[in-house]
């Protein structure tokens, strides 16, 4: 299987579609990439109902892909927190009652508040969906460890960024740039094992 010439993100968010697009460019791959903004007929708001990542991004991708008729792509993504028992997982970006970043993040930080630097290791987890007619679909995962930091640092980024340091970095992810954060992200990963697997390339 080739990588499509097409392919709709499974989001309305344009910080992801400009990340996706910036990953492919840096794999070559010079596919166009639309979200669902380039669909307004398509208002389903998909329920992410499945207990795991790999289940939402599954869901996600087949609604977007049998409403479109064009392959989809699509991520579920989180932060996992060891103290927290791997928590907010799944439930990532609607931790908090307002569901937006600021709010998740600034809970987290108060849940974490008494937790010592040695128990505050956490990761970033990625599944990437792809999702075509006559084939069957494909998951994969990536993940970035790291720990959290006990403020907000960077504006680069999105979500949990600005508290999450990586292994072997003294900065937040929203300290890196696009691209340094790119080579190290859970994202970045699943992407990378993604196209690998349609191309037949080496991740």
């Amino acid at each position: 299987m080739a990588f499509p010439s097409r392919v709709v993100l499974a989001t309305r968010n344009a910080k992801k579609l400009a990340e996706l697009q910036r990953l492919l460019a840096s794999l070559d791959i010079t596919s166009e990439v639309l979200s669902l903004d380039a669909f307004p007929d398509f208002t389903e708001d998909i329920a992410e109902t499945a207990p795991d990542f790999e289940g939402n991004a599954l869901l996600k991708a087949q609604a977007v892909a049998d409403a479109t008729g064009l392959p989809a792509i699509a991520d579920d993504s989180g932060l996992c927190v060891d103290a927290l028992n791997g928590m907010p997982g799944v439930l990532s970006a609607r931790w908090s009652v307002a569901r937006d970043d600021h709010s998740n993040l600034e809970l987290v930080l108060a849940q974490m508040a008494d937790v010592p630097s040695e128990r505050r290791g956490a990761s970033f987890v990625a599944a990437v969906a792809f999702v075509d007619a006559g084939h069957e679909p494909v998951v994969v995962r990536g993940e970035m460890h790291g720990e959290l930091l006990r403020e907000p640092r960077g504006s680069h980024g999105f979500g949990y960024d600005p508290i999450f340091q990586a292994v072997g970095h003294t900065c937040s992810n929203a300290e890196l740039s696009p691209q340094e954060k790119d080579a190290l992200s859970h994202r970045g990963k699943a992407l990378r094992a993604l196209v690998a697997q349609l191309t037949g390339r080496t991740a």
